[in-house]
């Protein structure tokens, strides 16, 4: 929230949005009405099914309340009053919630005749709120619960001016054009279907291709930073995550467990703690540290099913994971350099723009953490002077760390300008304490550090985000089918498929298209995939043996010698440029 006279702004164009709905909907019933970031949302449970028109109906009524200069009246009361009150208002969501406060006094704000349970503040009158628009409609479940009922959610944007609102409003049109959702399955790349299960995730052809790119950059990468590569099983005895934590701290988010042979199995949530194990299998010397493990590694998660959001938050990803296992002098210089590693993935993928984020515990809720206090203090003094003494900006968010340590994330900007969480590193001396981890020193056996990064957070998140960045236009390197061949006629096909093969003995990805259809049908299809080649070959092209190179742009490039089409391209790739070098 950009600061609190904003929020409070936000909060009241929230109670606006509700007095109009019960105004124009009468019998709707009130859930929670929040700020949020860039705005608000109410949740109602209303007979009616709100489209997209009513939202303007709403926004005319809510300007007639703003017109009006209503006043927000705070009204202190018992418990018992609020009550008497809400029942006599039928609103039984706002009992649910007010059985929940402490006895003492309940404060209820009144605009007009609209009356909601809430602790304020507000605006002083309705004539205070200005710069917003509502924006969509969804449903949300009765406080996050699929067991609960469906109620409907209407969000809202709100500003402090009209150009920040407009401004808001042209990037949300935007985003919804370049979201990965709608272009995922247009491109082929992916899909998810009912039979398979929510939040798990089916990639085609095209999807695997590009998630094999990705899955092969980042192996090399990790190679040439001194990572070894491991696997480990999809499941393993509770006993291990029992050990871990994870069971007690982590239970919410991990899939029940299965029982074989009379004992508790669990689909793992997490990959550390069976690469401790790999390090557990032999006594290790001071030399042989730093030990560096990676792996992709699918791990399992449940998250309520509200909570999905396509390839971004899902059930079952695989974490470009790694764990370093350091002497506490090393920890530091290993998380610059995984800092660093960061900072390469960024330039490779064109992030020009990061937030970086320290997550630390929260010492009034210490019941929410493992581990002694100095060692928590220690390990977020550590990450602090990595971020310090290499000059980079960092907010510090309390209570956000991990149950293990803390951690500092970072957040890439994308094209039209919005933050995406991806990489991840955590300092844990949590782990090495519970799995008994030791190393052998010059001076006795001691217990080493853990660090856990990921630098893409997870493939399929990472595939959603560079989706939404490159508008499904990606770099020639990273494109699943780099160009697209197509014949004018029947009569250029044995051509077609001889450069064809030409490409793919360069290390290309062609993609033949020598269907009788009418060119200019093949050429918007191509387009429409987002190819970033279109070669066309006509009668011409087939004698002289050259192409005609169609860009994204609509140019053409008219009888270029196959040859230097080739060279080109192959340049390109293998330099992994973000722009296309045949122009």
């Amino acid at each position: 929230m950009e600061n609190k006279e904003l929020e409070t702004k936000r909060h009241s164009c929230a109670h606006v949005m509700a007095a109009a709905v019960q105004q124009l909907f009468p019998g709707t019933k009130l859930g929670i009405g929040p700020a949020v970031e860039n705005g608000f949302y109410y949740d109602f449970d209303c007979p009616h099914a709100f489209t997209p028109e009513d939202l303007k109906t709403i926004e005319t009524k809510m300007k007639e309340l703003i017109k009006a200069r209503i006043p927000f009246e705070c009204k202190p009361m018992s418990k018992a009053e609020a009550k008497e009150l809400f029942e006599k208002r039928g609103e039984t969501y706002k009992l649910e919630l007010l059985e929940e406060l402490p006895d003492g006094e309940i404060t209820v704000y009144t605009t007009g005749d609209f009356v909601d349970l809430c602790r304020g503040p507000h605006v002083e009158h309705t004539g205070k709120i200005n710069n917003f628009k509502l924006s969509s409609i969804a449903g949300a479940y009765w406080r996050g619960d699929e067991k609960r009922p469906m109620l409907q959610r209407i969000y809202g944007l709100c500003f402090n001016d009209k150009d920040e609102l407009n401004a808001y409003v042209k990037q949300q049109e935007e985003a919804a054009k370049r979201d990965h959702r709608k272009l995922g399955p247009e491109l082929d790349l992916f899909s998810m279907n009912d039979n398979v299960g929510p939040g798990l995730i089916l990639m085609h052809p095209k999807g695997g291709m590009l998630r094999k790119i990705l899955e092969d950059w980042i192996k090399d990468e990790n190679i040439k930073r001194g990572y070894d590569m491991v696997y480990s099983p999809h499941i393993a005895r509770l006993h291990l995550f029992e050990i871990s934590g994870h069971a007690g701290f982590y239970s919410e988010s991990m899939f029940h467990p299965m029982e074989v042979d009379g004992d508790k199995y669990q689909i793992k949530p997490m990959n550390c703690p069976f690469h401790v194990e790999i390090y557990k299998s032999s006594l290790r010397s001071y030399r042989d540290l730093p030990l560096r493990y990676s792996e992709l590694g699918t791990v399992y998660r449940y998250e309520r099913s509200g909570a999905l959001h396509g390839l971004l938050r899902v059930r079952g990803f695989t974490q470009d994971d790694a764990h370093i296992f350091c002497t506490p002098e090393q920890v530091e210089d290993e998380v610059k350099q995984c800092f660093e590693f960061a900072m390469h993935i960024f330039k490779t993928f064109g992030f020009e723009k990061y937030a970086v984020e320290l997550s630390t515990r929260d010492p009034q809720h210490p019941e929410h953490f493992t581990g002694k206090v100095e060692d928590w203090e220690r390990a977020e003094n550590a990450l602090r002077h990595v971020l310090d003494s290499n000059n980079i900006p960092y907010t510090t968010h309390a209570g956000e760390a991990a149950f293990y340590g803390p951690k500092i994330d970072i957040k890439v900007m994308d094209a039209i300008g919005r933050l995406w969480q991806l990489s991840t590193i955590q300092f844990d001396f949590n782990l090495p304490e519970r799995f008994d981890l030791e190393f052998v020193a010059s001076d006795g056996r001691k217990r080493p550090i853990m660090v856990h990064r990921a630098m893409f957070g997870s493939i399929e998140r990472f595939i959603g985000v560079i989706i939404e960045h490159y508008a499904g236009w990606f770099p020639l390197w990273l494109a699943p089918v780099q160009a697209k061949i197509l014949t004018l006629t029947d009569d250029q096909i044995p051509y077609a498929k001889e450069v064809a093969a030409q490409m793919r003995a360069a290390g290309l990805r062609p993609q033949l298209d020598i269907r009788p259809e009418k060119l200019g049908l093949k050429i918007r299809e191509a387009h429409m995939q987002r190819v970033p080649y279109t070669l066309v070959i006509g009668a011409k092209e087939a004698q002289e043996k050259t192409v005609t190179v169609r860009l994204r742009d609509g140019k053409n490039l008219n009888g270029l010698p196959l040859a230097d089409v080739l060279a080109k391209m192959k340049e390109e790739a293998d330099l992994r440029s973000l722009t296309n070098l045949l122009k």
